[in-house]
């Protein structure tokens, strides 16, 4: 059994942070699916960034879009849905075997609608429609104008994945909207089994506070924040609350681990994947992170659901002057400004991309 598989086996599933047309094509998913425990892939605006920016494997779909008149936004999510659908139909027979536990891809509604709570919930609706694919999540930040779209969102019965997230308190807020929106179907007598994960980062934490805290506290901001995320998530999910919506067929919002590729060259390269291994969780890693891990990972124990020494971590970066409320806050707008930064990019590449090709068909 291979460090994958054994990560699995403790019953925390391995999501791929990554989609090309490249990896579709040329087989490379079905590999990781087939061999490195794979069950699931997620997606942002700085992933098709790259994967469109770097490639010409989406040329020839830009000028079928042009030519149907699409352009900007329009063109980009026909040209994204295309990738998703397909990965979601290589993960259909997971997500079949395990009843819709997992088998999951994602899809990020435009980051430029992060405080605009109804053009939000109308994009998610939208996309989900069109995709037309039961294991497809749309995801949505956890900011406070995104938290309304994500409990309207799953009132209507659509599957989220909250992004987003870096603190204990961002998951229980996410945690609070996902309940309400079941909590309403049921009242309404509506199936509750509207899945979704709430999304949170870890590595930024690290990046953030690099130099500023003593030589001993080095990279351990991120792992003592995953560590009272899950003691907060197996609080919540044995409470009598979720007790009674999970009696009448609900099903717990799971908690994913994401940014888990390790952001110091110093550190071990799958330092987040054994220090996050717990069950009924979920990890999205980096390509090049799952590959390390294949190749060299260990599995030790599991996380523990009190938390472990995480409060005595984040006692010791309080004393060293970290104040944990204010990063968290700051960190989730930088999050989503790095998004705007990226979508913004992206517009760019599918506006220059679509003025070349044009330009080339027009000489043709």
């Amino acid at each position: 059994m291979n460090a994958t598989e054994k990560l699995q086996d403790i019953g925390q599933s391995l999501w791929l942070d990554n989609i090309t047309r490249s990896l579709l094509d040329g087989g490379t998913l079905n590999h990781y699916i087939d061999e490195l425990s794979i069950t699931g892939l997620t997606s942002n605006p700085t992933i098709f960034d790259h994967a469109i920016k770097n490639s010409t494997d989406y040329d020839a779909d830009i000028r079928r879009k042009l030519a149907e008149g699409r352009s900007g936004e329009r063109l980009f999510f026909g040209l994204a849905l295309q990738d998703i659908t397909r990965a979601a139909d290589m993960f259909r027979p997971i997500y079949e075997r395990t009843s819709g536990v997992d088998g999951w891809v994602s899809l990020e509604v435009s980051p430029l609608l992060a405080h605009d709570t109804t053009t939000t919930l109308a994009e998610a609706k939208e996309l989900h429609a069109r995709a037309e694919r039961p294991n497809l999540f749309i995801k949505i930040p956890g900011t406070k104008e995104g938290l309304p779209a994500i409990e309207e969102a799953i009132f209507a019965g659509v599957p989220v994945n909250v992004t987003l997230l870096f603190s204990r308190e961002h998951y229980l807020a996410a945690a609070e909207a996902y309940l309400r929106g079941i909590e309403r179907r049921i009242a309404a007598r509506l199936r509750p089994d509207v899945s979704s994960v709430a999304s949170v980062f870890i590595s930024r934490w690290d990046a953030a506070v690099m130099g500023k805290v003593p030589a001993a506290l080095r990279n351990r901001l991120g792992i003592a924040i995953g560590q009272r995320c899950y003691k907060a998530y197996c609080q919540l999910i044995g409470s009598s609350r979720y007790l009674r919506v999970l009696n009448a067929g609900a099903r717990p919002q799971r908690l994913l681990l994401a940014s888990t590729g390790t952001k110091d060259p110093e550190a071990s390269d799958v330092l987040y994947i054994r220090a996050l291994a717990a069950p009924y969780t979920v990890n999205t890693m980096p390509e090049s992170t799952l590959k390390a891990f294949a190749d060299h990972g260990e599995v030790g124990a599991a996380m523990s659901g009190d938390g472990g020494d995480s409060e005595i971590v984040l006692g010791q970066f309080a004393k060293a002057g970290i104040d944990i409320d204010a990063l968290s806050a700051r960190l989730q707008d930088e999050g989503a400004a790095a998004f705007v930064t990226s979508w913004n990019e992206l517009m760019g590449v599918i506006a220059s991309k679509s003025a070349t090709l044009e330009k080339v068909g027009g000489a043709a």
